[in-house]
């Protein structure tokens, strides 16, 4: 995924930074507990795509 992308995307929920899980091709929002996923190199930035985290964060 492309860096200058990751610098401007942000949670469409709270507007926070998002940290990006390579592994699990996600976008984490840690303040909402919700990853959203990456598909094809493209982030699905909608709040129903979107998996809610458990209390660890996983």
């Amino acid at each position: 995924m492309d860096a200058r992308l990751l610098d401007i995307l942000v949670c469409p929920i709270c507007k926070g930074n998002l940290e990006h899980r390579k592994a699990e091709k996600e976008l984490v929002c840690k303040p909402c507990k919700l990853a959203f996923p990456i598909r094809d190199d493209i982030p699905i930035m909608l709040e129903d795509e979107a998996r809610q985290l458990t209390a660890d964060g996983q």
